[in-house]
């Protein structure tokens, strides 16, 4: 079988991510001549390589950009991997319909730090979360299967605890706010355990901030009960002197504005 007929074949069957592994067993050559033909459909812009050892079949329409959409090969290369995995953080806001803008990059919440990858002009970040294998999430459909993205809830936390990885907290509060109607209250608190005390404490405040402070009721109790030490809502900025807000005990140490 030639290299063209083995994609060919994949495609037909709705595959379209694969391993060097397997193109060697159908291909039956060695490891150095199945990578010499699979390069040289690599070089007419057919496969990419976003991993060492994965390869993406790059259909016509995708051809400019160099790659799939990161989407579509996300779950194939996580399970090559071996990795656990969900879309977070601004990629699960907009899966949700509130990221307000189209994320620059593909995040992807995993256990441990791995590597950004790119794959023509497609990128993918890892944020690594030790327990994100405890994070509830929801199967997406996207045209080459389902993709594992974090609930609305948990997609809230993760914003709110890696604001950095979310443009800041102007933009945190502006996805909050589109996001807000979708999210469970009662599911926040169930949450909260698996995250910092900190990060509930300036959820619930962001929340009420943008106005849902329906969806804060039970998360705000909580914080009352847990009595929690006062935090700042931006941890890298100067708190000297600022009183801690009530009930949420935050120190605003920042203005934030929501774009809404």
């Amino acid at each position: 079988m030639t290299a063209a007929k083995f994609i060919s074949d994949l495609v037909a069957r709705g595959r379209y991510c694969f391993g060097t592994a397997e193109a060697v067993d159908a291909l039956g050559t060695t490891v150095v001549a199945a990578r010499a033909a699979l390069r040289r459909l690599r070089q007419k812009g057919e496969l990419a390589t976003p991993y060492k050892g994965f390869y993406v079949i790059v259909s016509p329409e995708f051809r400019n950009a160099g790659c799939l959409p990161a989407s579509h090969f996300i779950p194939s290369l996580m399970e090559h991997m071996g990795e656990k995995y969900y879309a977070g953080l601004l990629s699960a806001a907009e899966y949700h319909g509130a990221a307000h803008q189209r994320p620059q990059v593909f995040q992807v919440v995993v256990a441990r730090n791995i590597p950004e990858i790119t794959c023509g002009k497609v990128r993918v970040i890892f944020v690594a979360r030790k327990n994100m294998a405890r994070i509830p999430t929801a199967d997406f459909k996207t045209p080459r299967g389902y993709l594992k993205i974090s609930t609305p809830e948990a997609t809230a936390f993760d914003l709110v605890g890696y604001p950095k990885h979310a443009a800041g907290l102007d933009n945190v509060a502006t996805i909050l706010a589109e996001l807000a109607e979708n999210i469970d209250g009662d599911a926040l608190v169930s949450l909260a355990e698996f995250s910092p005390i900190a990060w509930a404490q300036r959820l619930a405040y962001l929340l009420d901030l943008v106005g849902a402070q329906d969806k804060t009721v039970a998360l705000v109790k909580y914080l009352v009960e847990k009595k929690p030490a006062p935090t700042p809502l931006a941890p890298s900025q100067h708190v000297d002197g600022i009183s801690s807000l009530k009930p949420w005990n935050v120190i605003v140490n920042t203005t934030v504005e929501a774009d809404i």
